[in-house]
């Protein structure tokens, strides 16, 4: 990966933690731990952790109505890249919030800065993780985190053009790709993302032709990446075996020719588990288009018309709300290349 010039930041920032709101923690540590294969850690009744390595926090689930991701955490890799991107921030006008010693701690981080994201997700970052010393007990073999990062998240927009402008501001992200797809009759375009070497850290799907969003929550998936081939399959396995619904079957995406499979969370947003995603040569990659999500699998699970028509009812409250950009951040918005 080429190094990131004098101004930039890119390169220096990594997907780290996200934060759920939920009621349903005792079926979110069935879940996290005993269906996809995480290290779960209870801090009290209303707190508890994910691991998938040695860092003390990659998801902090807490007892709230949201039942959705209601924050990100960005791992910067030293001061100075943090201080310029809190300098960026501050200078456009967007309030910064020290996050308190509490908050840092439960992140299993020294520091943190929390200011507003997308969609409503507040955006966090921090250079330290904390590391446990205490030995992983997982189902797993392993998680991929590293440089690239702990995995991604996706969004669908009706303003996928300020999001992407959002994330360049504040992370000189970068478009690795498009795909474009028809799924019912609705045209989907997604931009993909990245931040450093992985392929993407965020994408956002565009919904053409669509009066509402028919995702209810903020976060439409999000991912992470398992070690092995047999890591996946066996997550798949222990998702039917305890009841927990599948949305999409196992399949290979077009773009970063990664194997996956999508769950459904107990907060209803979608959790995909991926295996040996292609990673970016900065020296090489040109964007490009794909056409459709899959080579092959990723079939719905399971979906009636009366599902489709539930998410539809649910996405119609999308109407009574404005979608959140940032606007001092976003500006109007990075158009298609």
């Amino acid at each position: 990966m080429s190094a990131p010039g004098p101004a930039s930041v890119f390169g220096a920032v990594h997907l780290g933690y996200l934060v759920v709101e939920t009621q349903r923690l005792t079926d979110w540590r069935r879940f996290g731990a005993d269906a996809i294969g995480m290290h779960h850690d209870a801090l009290d009744n209303g707190l508890m952790r994910f691991r998938l390595d040695d860092q003390e926090c990659r998801f902090l689930l807490r007892r709230g109505p949201a039942e959705d991701v209601v924050a990100t955490g960005w791992h910067i890799d030293d001061h100075v890249t943090f201080e310029r991107i809190e300098a960026r921030i501050r200078a456009h006008g967007v309030p910064v919030t020290q996050g308190t010693a509490e908050e840092a701690q439960l992140r299993g981080v020294e520091r943190l800065l929390r200011f507003p994201g997308p969609k409503g997700i507040a955006q966090e970052i921090y250079t330290t993780p904390l590391t446990s010393p205490e030995p992983l007990r997982m189902l797993a073999s392993g998680f991929v985190t590293g440089d690239s990062g702990m995995g991604h998240i996706a969004l669908t927009s009706t303003r996928p053009e300020r999001i992407r402008g959002y994330f360049t501001t504040v992370f000189d992200a970068r478009l690795t790709d498009y795909i474009d797809e028809t799924i019912s009759g609705v045209k989907l375009r997604i931009r993909f993302l990245r931040v450093n070497e992985r392929h993407h850290s965020i994408a956002v799907a565009a919904l053409k032709g669509l009066p509402v969003d028919p995702v209810r929550t903020r976060v439409q998936h999000l991912n992470i990446q398992a070690a092995t081939l047999d890591d996946v399959a066996r997550s798949y396995q222990r998702v039917h075996e305890l009841g927990f619904d599948m949305a999409l079957s196992v399949g290979q995406h077009t773009n970063d020719k990664e194997l996956s499979y999508y769950a459904v969370t107990p907060s209803g947003f979608e959790w995909e588990v991926g295996w040996n995603p292609v990673v970016v040569d900065e020296s090489t990659w040109q964007p490009s288009t794909h056409q459709g999500i899959s080579i092959w699998g990723h079939t719905p699970v399971g979906q009636t018309i009366v599902d489709r028509l539930a998410q539809f009812r649910l996405g119609a409250r999308s109407l009574a709300r404005t979608e959140e950009t940032v606007s001092a951040l976003s500006g109007t918005g990075v158009p298609d290349d």
